[in-house]
């Protein structure tokens, strides 16, 4: 059985990274799944442990630091998020094929010692669109759109050190090219086995 592959998607907040991978879920491909972070933060109503997050406690958490045991994490804000090392490699060893939506900084983590991995990052259409999806969550201060754009154009030039860039002006469409570079990336020659021998004439 062929080791799975890791996809790390990442873009600025805006993009919609977390719609194009739900659309690439709903897409319903035999070996793909979408990694499960640990987190320190408390569950809200209606998540579930081990679906939603693995949640633990900032102790647990510190010492998985401690052991190595996430292959990226950060703190944000009073909380800690990471992706358990463990828990993506035996699902990679398993054949699947793994999705890791992570900010920039916890991709370049990842790209560090898996360089190996796919790394895809969404773009938005234009900068004004972008500005456009911040303002009308109207969930943000004026102070909070002007800091979150200033990071996105900041993330928007980091997309330099992703392998794969994707507009995402229709989130179907987008979605569909995700899945193209998967079906791509199994097909190189280094992923796959042949028996050259087998081929010889007799």
């Amino acid at each position: 059985m062929s080791e799975g592959l890791l996809i790390i998607i990442s873009g600025p907040s805006g993009a919609g990274k977390g719609t194009v991978c739900k659309e690439l879920i709903s897409m319903k491909l035999p070996e793909l799944e979408l990694s499960v972070s640990a987190t320190t933060r408390k569950p809200r109503m209606g998540e579930i442990e081990g679906i939603s997050y693995f949640f633990k406690t900032k102790e647990e958490f510190v010492q998985m630091i401690s052991q190595n045991d996430f292959i990226e994490y950060a703190q944000v804000y009073d909380n800690y998020y990471g992706t358990p090392r463990s828990y993506v490699q035996n699902k990679l060893d398993s054949g699947k094929d793994v999705i890791l939506e992570i900010d920039i900084q916890g991709a370049m983590q990842v790209k560090k010692n898996n360089p190996e991995g796919i790394f895809v990052f969404i773009m938005p259409p234009s900068f004004e669109e972008l500005k456009h999806r911040i303002i009308t969550r109207g969930t943000e201060t004026k102070e909070d759109i002007l800091k979150r754009l200033h990071e996105a154009y900041r993330e928007v030039c980091s997309s330099r050190n992703y392998d794969y860039i994707i507009t995402n002006d229709d989130v179907r469409i987008a979605a569909e090219k995700v899945r193209s570079i998967i079906i791509a990336e199994k097909c190189k020659l280094q992923r796959t086995k042949i028996d050259y021998d087998s081929y010889k004439e007799e």
